[in-house]
């Protein structure tokens, strides 16, 4: 239409128009954030599948970590070594790459870097099995710089929530208890205190995958995970 011919119309079919026009603003504007939702995230986000993995990981090394005899069985061994492999190995490199490829850094870091963790947990149990147990020595150095890298990796995650603050400082705890075991020969004394760290580390994961799924399906946040425990949200480049 002419704009002469606009400026004709009566003031109810200006605003008529004007309103049409803003609701073709709107719906031009959602199509387009649902286009670049497509494109950003190649993959939908696989975070809930890592924490899944981890916790049934967790829950597999109880028994042992609490010392249950029927759990230290060759054939309990070889089937907890089994569930390590599978579920924490496998389900955290798995959304460790999805991460990747939808561009998200830290989770990618995070949940790769431990699934081969957990590939270490099944060679060593499978080891113990066979009546071979790991160089307390290598474990020691190992675990000395897997603090140092989450430690790093705790602070980065505080600017996405609260809550994932606690997790990463919860295997913190854990690291920092299995080194002072190795350093000062304490394992019956803190055999408990590690085995109680995973249990926390179980629930945690547990509880963030289930309300990442919740949001997923309802749209909305059903379970609380805290706003960022600092700065002034996720740094750009996630």
């Amino acid at each position: 239409m002419p704009v002469g011919d606009i400026a004709a119309l009566p003031a109810e079919q200006l605003a008529l128009l004007q309103d049409e026009a803003d609701e073709a603003l709107r719906s031009a504007k959602t199509a387009c954030d649902w286009l670049a939702g497509a494109v950003a995230l190649k993959y939908a986000d696989p975070t809930a599948l890592g924490l899944f993995g981890l916790a049934i990981g967790c829950a597999a090394l109880l028994p042992v970590a609490f010392g249950v005899k029927s759990a230290m069985t060759v054939e309990a061994l070889h089937m907890t070594a089994m569930i390590c492999l599978l579920f924490g190995g496998g389900c955290q490199f798995l959304a460790g790459l999805m991460s990747f490829a939808n561009k998200n850094m830290l989770g990618g870091t995070l949940l790769t870097t431990f699934s081969f963790n957990w590939v270490m947990n099944w060679w060593a149990l499978e080891g113990i099995a066979g009546g071979k147990m790991p160089s307390a020595t290598v474990s020691l150095a190992v675990d000395l710089c897997f603090i140092l890298i989450f430690a790093a990796m705790t602070y980065a995650f505080g600017f996405y929530s609260k809550l994932l603050l606690v997790f990463l400082l919860d295997i913190d705890v854990l690291y920092a208890l299995r080194i002072v075991r190795e350093l000062t020969h304490t394992q019956a004394a803190l055999a408990l205190p590690i085995a109680l760290a995973t249990v926390v580390l179980m629930l945690l994961a547990l509880y963030i995958a289930v309300a990442l799924v919740l949001v997923n399906a309802s749209g909305k946040s059903v379970l609380p995970m805290g706003g960022p425990a600092w700065g002034g949200g996720a740094p750009a480049g996630h």
